[in-house]
């Protein structure tokens, strides 16, 4: 039945990891960078540095295990194979909360976080304080089905995520995300209110800049990150936005070429001292690499953007609202900008440290900002 949900456990085949390890020793690699940092790119050196240690010492199946820990399933929802977590706590009236991932992101961003919200009394916290986690990859991401006909937007992966909770019998429930899933979680606050009782995200991408009277910093902060966002960090956004099709020959052909562009975000979107291992570990971010390369998406995940930039109706989102504010995310929220679209701001929080991927960077700091939100909004 399509309402079916199986079990599914990640298992990748030898053929996959032996046809990586061919590729990645035969990569074609091109001169290097005419400069001493990452303004042409990520540079030579790191990129071949890295795909020499994907190769030679990261084992996937140590990983695999570790991604296996927690629960996950399989189901299919408008003609589309949708994977998840679902990892419920071993707290019975624990809330429901569902986690939604972007780009170039996975459910790997969420590996340090999901025990820790599911078993808060195993991890220094309170019982009142427990969820059962819903994670989702994205339609065209990680494990889930690649859309086979345009309409996958934002609107069309929150009404599907929507039906999955529908489906897992959660009648009432939270949701976050951030990047992609900031809007997935906003969209879901518009249109399933019966439902979702409240949003937290950590990027609004449709916020309006209110320029007149005098700046806030945070205003000021915001469009220094507009302004280099537009002049020096969008040529993926632009590309993927109009011809997701074109890149992805070569994000699915080259597993080097799928670590750079994915490397170069984390670079630039994390809280870092010059270099995203500064951040994250190498092998987590092979983790997070592998989940675009072992099912070749790197087309499929790119016309996200093709399907939600300047698409679809703009939603006023009226259930209770929480925000997370960090110093390198993107473009912060400002909240004078986002009250317009969000009218009930329930939580408001900025911190000193963390960047694009907060549960990803700052585990602890994300754990305790969602109890902290959730306890604002029951």
């Amino acid at each position: 039945m399509p309402s079916d949900i199986v079990p599914f456990n990640i298992d990748v085949g030898d053929d996959v990891l032996e046809d990586l390890r061919h590729r990645l020793h035969a990569t074609r690699w091109p001169e290097a960078e005419l400069v001493g940092d990452w303004s042409q790119g990520t540079p030579l050196a790191y990129v071949r540095e890295f795909c020499a240690t994907w190769v030679d010492d990261y084992d996937w199946r140590e990983r695999e295990a570790a991604l296996n820990r927690f629960d996950q399933f399989m189901t299919e929802i408008d003609g589309l194979n949708l994977h998840f977590v679902h990892q419920r706590s071993p707290h019975a009236d624990a809330t429901p909360l569902l986690l939604t991932h972007g780009w170039p992101g996975s459910i790997v961003e969420f590996h340090k976080v999901i025990e820790p919200l599911t078993d808060p009394t195993a991890h220094g916290g309170d019982a009142a304080d427990a969820f059962h986690v819903v994670a989702p990859s994205l339609p065209g991401y990680g494990f889930s089905g690649k859309p086979t006909e345009t309409g996958w937007g934002v609107e069309k992966i929150a009404t599907t995520f929507a039906e999955l909770m529908a489906r897992l019998g959660y009648d009432h429930y939270l949701a976050q995300g951030g990047d992609w899933g900031s809007a997935v979680t906003a969209a879901l606050g518009a249109l399933d209110a019966d439902h979702c009782d409240a949003v937290h995200v950590t990027l609004a991408m449709g916020a309006r800049p209110q320029l007149d009277g005098e700046l806030s910093p945070q205003a000021q902060r915001a469009l220094a990150g507009i302004q280099f966002y537009s002049e020096w960090d969008s040529g993926y956004s632009k590309q993927q936005a109009t011809r997701p099709q074109t890149v992805g020959y070569g994000l699915v052909d080259s597993p080097a070429a799928q670590a750079a562009w994915i490397l170069e975000k984390f670079w630039a979107w994390t809280d870092n001292d010059g270099h995203p291992e500064d951040v994250l570990t190498r092998a987590e971010l092979i983790d997070n690499v592998m989940l675009y390369w072992i099912n070749g998406t790197g087309a499929s995940s790119a016309r996200l953007y093709w399907e939600s930039f300047g698409r679809g109706p703009r939603h006023t989102v009226a259930v209770p609202s929480g925000f997370a504010v960090f110093p390198k995310e993107i473009v912060p929220p400002v909240r004078e900008w986002v009250e317009p679209d969000f009218t009930d701001i329930r939580h408001w929080n900025e911190y000193d440290r963390g960047g694009h991927f907060a549960a990803f960077e700052v585990p602890d700091v994300y754990v305790d900002e969602v109890r902290t939100f959730a306890r604002a909004v029951r």
